[in-house]
């Protein structure tokens, strides 16, 4: 039995290769692997003395010969093959051992020149890994240094690799490949000024039992790299099957987490929130979330930014919840919720982290792909364009309100006071309307002075100020840009209101 093993990523070969040769098999390499390999004490046969042909071009050439390809692609079982591979003194290689140049490692470099990124397009390696999948039946591909153990242990107790695993090894060099291939043609059409291609790089975590609807079916993928804030990547403590919409509304509600600092909690519904309560504590900031809207919680999510403790366990545990998601757990609060069986409890990774990425909208025949809206700009006085000035406390509230809105449905408007919020509006067709359904609902508190509300979008009219005025509203927040500022501006100054333009907006559709 014969193995190629030629590695840029040298984990664990020493071991991986020792193993084999311990088992009888003969070892074949090229360049820097066989110098590690011999290093190590082992005898290993040079390709040259394979192909009888040396290593030309820097390199480039040293793989990609019939001697080496026959002994991959010959089947064993077509006896033509074996004839034809006797005549031209191939042997059979039965084992392939390869990783790749580090392409994407080094066009990560932020002054990685074309030709450094072209010297690092492996070309040999790919048609190894490729002969080798393709001739699976025959022969064991390894591209995956965690796959070692498995591979060792199988001949090990039956001289080869069981089928099921060629398979399985087969396809997973298979994909190895085209992602390496799909990150050389992308950084390759970006240098030639050519259209991007969109290649999609995500695993998946479990078949769903169906998506938004019993009648659609769906899958749960995550991207390939770790990532905080996600429920792809949390942990599940306990609970049931995590549904299509219970995922989608774990990741608004994960969302609106991020945003804050201090202690937060949010009770979201259907991707929006319907409270949320900042405090110095997490006991007061879920109770302020809770208060603000007792009815609309039930069913719903919770999510929070510190150790969830047996105090605020308890406070959750006569409420219905489809999902509860911190960053840690008090062992006395997973013993209460460990009551409510079917109660999702999530861990979820909530390390402060800012880097960019993307968001991707399906559409009937096409895709949109944004930057996903991580900006949220701290509130100042400087800000302010009326007559008033808000107080601290008020811009404290704004600066709160701001960063719930941002995660509202368009149109949005939240309505807060003392760091809850009293009212959401969301998702209706004008401005206006959102304003009254969430004014209203900080009526129905109780609340009706001393009040923010927050726009996620300009107020193109001075109506809403004028309904803001009527319901207690003092200070408000808002993007600005619309030639009709001047007459929210007016109202505001009217009706002594504090009001600030952000310059930037937050629209969520």
């Amino acid at each position: 039995m014969r193995a190629l093993i030629s590695v840029s990523d040298k984990t664990g070969i020493i071991e991986f290769a020792t193993a084999l040769k311990n088992l009888g098999w003969e070892l074949i390499s090229t360049s820097g692997t066989l110098k590690a390999l011999r290093g190590a004490g082992l005898e290993v046969t040079d390709i040259r003395d394979v192909t009888g042909f040396p290593e030309i071009c820097e390199g480039r050439v040293k793989t990609l010969h019939p001697k080496v390809h026959g002994a991959l692609l010959g089947r064993r079982d077509k006896q033509d093959h074996m004839d034809q591979l006797a005549e031209n003194d191939i042997n059979p290689i039965d084992l392939v051992c390869v990783n790749l140049y580090p392409f994407e490692a080094t066009i990560a470099k932020p002054d990685v020149t074309l030709e450094d990124a072209i010297e690092n397009i492996d070309i040999g390696g790919p048609s190894m890994l490729r002969s080798a999948a393709k001739n699976f039946r025959d022969v064991t591909v390894v591209c995956n240094p965690e796959d070692y153990p498995t591979v060792i242990e199988e001949i090990t107790l039956n001289g080869n690799t069981q089928y099921d695993t060629r398979l399985r090894l087969s396809a997973q060099a298979f994909t190895h490949t085209a992602l390496y291939d799909s990150r050389i043609s992308e950084f390759m059409r970006r240098a030639a000024g050519l259209p991007e291609k969109l290649f999609l790089d995500f695993d998946e975590v479990q078949r769903l039992r169906y998506g938004e609807n019993p009648h659609q079916k769906a899958v749960f993928y995550k991207e390939s790299k770790p990532a905080p804030y996600s429920v792809a990547f949390s942990k599940q403590l306990q609970g049931k099957e995590l549904s299509y919409n219970n995922i989608q509304d774990a990741n608004a509600a994960l969302s609106i987490v991020r945003e804050f600092t201090q202690p937060f909690c949010v009770a979201l519904k259907h991707m929006n929130p319907c409270g949320a309560g900042v405090a110095d504590n997490l006991f007061d900031a879920w109770k302020k979330a809770y208060e603000a809207d007792k009815v609309s919680i039930y069913g719903g999510i919770v999510a929070m930014n510190r150790p969830l403790t047996k105090e605020v366990a308890l406070q959750m545990k006569p409420i219905f919840l489809e999902i509860v998601m911190a960053p840690a757990y008090e062992a006395e609060a997973l013993e209460v919720l460990s009551s409510k069986k079917n109660l999702r409890v999530l861990e979820v990774d909530m390390t402060p982290d800012q880097s960019p990425c993307k968001a991707y909208v399906g559409i009937n025949g096409g895709m949109l792909v944004q930057d996903a809206d991580m900006e949220c700009i701290e509130l100042t006085t400087d800000m302010c364009v009326t007559k008033r000035k808000p107080t601290p406390s008020e811009l404290n509230d704004l600066n709160f309100g701001w960063k719930v809105v941002k995660h509202v449905k368009s149109n949005a408007i939240v309505v807060a006071k003392e760091g809850a919020t009293a009212g959401v509006g969301a998702g209706q067709m004008n401005r206006v309307g959102s304003a009254e359904l969430a004014l209203n609902e900080a009526k129905a508190l109780g609340l009706t002075e001393g009040l923010i509300l927050a726009s996620d979008g300009f107020l193109p009219f001075g109506d809403t100020v004028e309904l803001a005025a009527k319901y207690g509203v003092t200070a408000i927040v808002q993007p600005g840009g619309s030639i009709r500022d001047e007459e929210s501006i007016k109202v505001a100054d009217e009706k002594e209101i504090a009001m600030l333009f952000t310059g930037m907006r937050h629209f969520k559709h």
